[in-house]
């Protein structure tokens, strides 16, 4: 099976979710016009961008606004959506939360970043989730995981560990530290021997500069296709049979000792 994909990759306005939802719906209509993708990705907190200390003002109040706005546009174009994350009120607090849509504008996956981000104070505004970001997709076992949590490799095998075939990495990654960001995905790649599809943001915001470079990566850890530093959609197709042939060539999987990995 084949799938192409879509990265929309753009300057997130800090604070503003209205301009966000109004930017997105222009993109995502531009891009199936252009490309037709299978599935759309979207970076991280792309409904507000880290305008933290607002959050109880401009969070999404149980993700409802953003359940209909995606959901109507997965089901008007018949597209996959993995609709980046957002700030998501609940009456426990926010949380910082991806949502996976169908083509039909079902919700098929809900994740909350796992692991919070003490250098730009996520843990002082957000809740941490507490449960895996694996679904299906299109029929194959996939993943969706947010910006912080590609530094955890454990995180990424107890997801392909379990069958993952896709990695969906959505992301605000700053631009001083791009080489980790590109080290750690080829990395995630080639030790999961998975599909690795990074949606990142571009653009500043008063605290931050983003550094753009979405990419699609092939279990080998060869780049499919690379984004730069500008606002752009990436596109970029995926042979998912590639994945059984990698797994078979080398079974790190069957060959793996985890009793001895506590």
């Amino acid at each position: 099976m084949n799938l192409k994909i879509a990265c929309i990759q753009y300057d997130i306005q800090f604070g503003k979710p209205q301009e966000n939802f109004d930017l997105i719906s222009i993109e995502i209509e531009k891009t199936m016009n252009q490309d037709a993708p299978d599935v759309i990705v979207l970076p991280e907190l792309w409904t507000t961008g880290y305008d933290l200390t607002r959050l109880d003002e401009i969070a999404d109040d149980h993700g409802n606004e953003t359940y209909a706005f995606i959901g109507d546009l997965a089901k008007k174009y018949s597209v996959n959506i993995v609709a980046g994350s957002i700030a998501k009120k609940t009456e426990h607090g926010v949380t910082n939360t991806m949502f996976v849509f169908n083509r039909e504008g079902e919700i098929i996956s809900e994740y909350s970043k796992l692991h919070l981000f003490q250098l730009m104070d996520e843990h002082l505004y957000l809740q941490a989730g507490e449960a895996k970001g694996a679904f299906t997709i299109e029929t194959i076992p996939a993943a969706g995981v947010i910006c912080y949590d590609i530094r955890f490799p454990e995180w990424i095998r107890a997801h392909t560990s379990s069958g993952a075939e896709i990695l969906f990495v959505v992301a605000e990654w700053p631009l001083p530290r791009l080489e980790h960001w590109r080290t750690l995905l080829l990395s995630r790649a080639i030790e999961n021997q998975c599909y690795v599809v990074a949606c990142n943001s571009v653009g500043s915001n008063p605290d931050n500069v983003f550094g753009g470079h979405s990419m699609i990566i092939d279990p080998w850890g060869t780049i499919i296709a690379e984004a730069d530093t500008e606002s752009t959609t990436l596109i970029g197709e995926i042979d998912l049979s590639k994945v059984q042939e990698v797994r078979k060539q080398i079974p790190i999987f069957q060959d793996r000792r985890p009793d001895f990995y506590k």
